[in-house]
């Protein structure tokens, strides 16, 4: 099964839809809470350039985006293949 890594913050809406989704598909990942900032919010800034806002998604160390991204995988049906499903 592939490494999925989430980026998130408390009483986050967004977050909380891609983690039920994951749940879900029966995916372990590892959550990285940014609510007060610290070091975490400085490595998903790195990994993901641009991006500022949570969920932030990686599958395998590969950039998925956010919550809608990850729907998005998933309507196409492209999220299984990623996950290794």
């Amino acid at each position: 099964m592939a490494k999925v890594e989430i980026y998130t913050k408390m009483f986050c809406g967004y977050c909380s839809r891609a983690k039920q989704l994951l749940t879900a598909k029966g995916v372990d990942f590892e959550e990285y809470d940014i609510t007060m900032g610290g070091p975490k919010r400085g490595e998903m800034l790195d990994r993901a350039p641009g991006s500022t806002t949570v969920p932030q998604i990686f599958i395998d160390d590969a950039h998925v985006g956010g919550s809608d991204d990850l729907a998005a995988l998933e309507r196409a049906g492209k999220l299984d293949p990623l996950l290794g499903l």
